[in-house]
C-alpha cells in the first residue's frame, strides 16, 4: 500500500501530519484534503474508493489522526488476501478449541481496534458469506468469537476502501446492497495520478529528494524526464511513479533518467484485453475438498495459463492484481512453512 507521502513545503517546517502529506497542489487534492478535515472528527463511515496505487491507505491515516481516536490504535484487515475459512477467526477472534489448532482464547482485530479505527481494505473482495455477520458488526459493534457463546462488544470506528466500482460491485453480486449503504455513509473518491496535473512533477521532485536523502547524493532529473511523467499514463499511480524514480536512480550513473524506467514498464501501460483461458482448459477438483485449497489450484492453474502474467490472471480470475500477489504471497509464506 502506498506510504505517507510527506515533505511538501508546508511540511517541512513542522512535523508532518497525515493531511500535510497528501502531497499535490491539484483542484482535485485540495477537494481530497477538504473532504478529509470535514469528516475526520466525525466517528461516520467513510468508504475510500480509487485505483490501485493511489493512497487508500494514507486517507485512512490521515482520518484516524485527525479524529478523537487518534491516541487509539489504527487496524487494518485486507479483505482479500485472507482466506474465507480464516477471516471470520482474524476479525472476531476464536475460543480455545474452537477448531484443529486452537490451543488458546484468542482476540481477533475488533477486540484489538477497540477505541481507534478499523479499516477494512478491498472491501469488494470481502467472501460473500463473511457480509451478513460484518454487517451486524458494523450496525451494533456487537460479535461473537468463533467458538464462542457469549456476545462481545467493541468500540472502533470503520473506514473500508476498494479499488472498483461498489456500485458495480453490487450489480455483479460482489457486495450486499445493504452493506453498501453501511459502508459508504461518507465516500470520498481519490483521482487517478493521470488526472492530477502537475502533481505528478511534484511528486516526483519528491521522490527524488528522499533517494538524495538516502545516498547523501545531490542528483538530478534528465531534462526529457519531467517531460515524458507528465505524458505517461500512470496506470499504477503515485506506486507506480515512485518504482520508477527509485529504478531510474538505481539504473542511472549521472542524471536521474525518468525515461528508462516509464519504458520498461510498457507492457503494462496498455496491457492487451484479458481472454478467457481456451475452452479445452480444465481443472479436475475433488468432492470435499476445501474451498481455500480450491481457490488456490484455480489460481495457480489459471497463473500457469498464462505463462505467469499477473495482470491477465487477475482480470480472468475477477479480482485485483493487489490481491492477486496477495495470495500468491501468503501461498509462498505457506510453503516455506514445511
Amino acid at each position: 500500500m502506498t506510504q505517507p507521502e510527506c515533505g511538501s513545503a508546508a511540511s517541512r517546517d513542522r512535523a508532518p501530519t497525515p493531511v500535510t502529506c497528501l502531497v499535490g497542489e491539484s483542484d482535485a487534492m485540495h477537494h481530497v484534503r477538504t473532504l478529509i478535515g470535514r469528516v475526520a472528527g466525525t466517528d461516520a463511515s467513510v468508504l475510500v474508493v480509487g485505483e490501485s496505487g493511489t493512497g487508500k491507505e494514507l486517507v485512512a491515516q490521515a482520518l484516524h489522526a485527525g479524529s478523537a481516536r487518534s491516541t487509539g490504535e489504527l487496524h487494518a484487515v485486507n479483505c482479500g488476501a485472507i482466506p474465507a475459512s480464516l477471516i471470520e477467526a482474524e476479525l472476531f477472534g476464536y475460543e480455545k478449541g474452537s477448531f484443529t489448532g486452537a490451543s488458546r482464547t484468542h482476540d481477533g482485530i475488533a477486540a484489538r481496534a477497540s477505541g481507534g479505527t478499523l479499516f477494512l481494505d478491498e472491501i469488494t473482495e470481502m467472501p460473500m458469506e463473511m457480509q451478513p455477520p460484518l454487517l451486524r458488526f458494523l450496525e451494533t459493534q456487537r460479535y461473537f468469537r468463533v467458538g464462542g457463546t457469549r456476545e462481545m462488544s467493541t468500540d472502533v470506528r470503520f473506514i473500508a476502501a476498494t479499488n472498483r466500482s461498489p456500485v458495480a460491485a453490487v450489480r455483479e453480486n460482489k457486495l450486499r446492497e445493504d452493506l453498501y449503504y453501511r459502508i459508504a455513509v461518507f465516500p470520498i473518491e481519490l483521482p487517478p495520478l493521470r488526472q492530477r496535473g502537475e502533481d505528478v512533477v511534484e511528486l516526483a521532485e519528491l521522490f527524488l529528494e528522499r533517494m538524495n536523502q538516502t545516498s547523501e547524493r545531490d542528483r538530478r532529473f534528465s531534462r526529457s524526464s519531467l517531460d515524458a511523467a507528465r505524458r505517461h499514463g500512470w496506470p499504477g499511480n503515485v506506486r507506480e511513479l515512485k518504482h520508477a524514480v527509485e529504478y531510474a536512480y538505481i539504473v542511472g550513473d549521472g542524471e536521474v533518467d525518468l525515461c528508462t524506467a516509464i519504458g520498461r514498464a510498457s507492457d503494462l501501460t496498455a496491457p492487451p484485453p484479458a481472454r478467457d483461458p481456451p475452452r479445452d482448459s480444465e481443472l479436475r477438483v475433488r468432492i470435499g475438498s476445501r474451498l481455500c485449497d480450491v481457490e488456490r489450484s484455480v489460481i495457480e492453474a489459471t497463473l500457469a495459463r498464462f505463462a505467469g502474467n499477473k495482470r491477465r490472471t487477475a482480470e480472468v480470475l475477477g479480482c485485483s492484481v493487489k490481491t492477486l500477489y496477495n495470495k500468491l504471497n501468503r501461498y509462498a509464506g505457506l510453503a516455506s512453512e514445511f
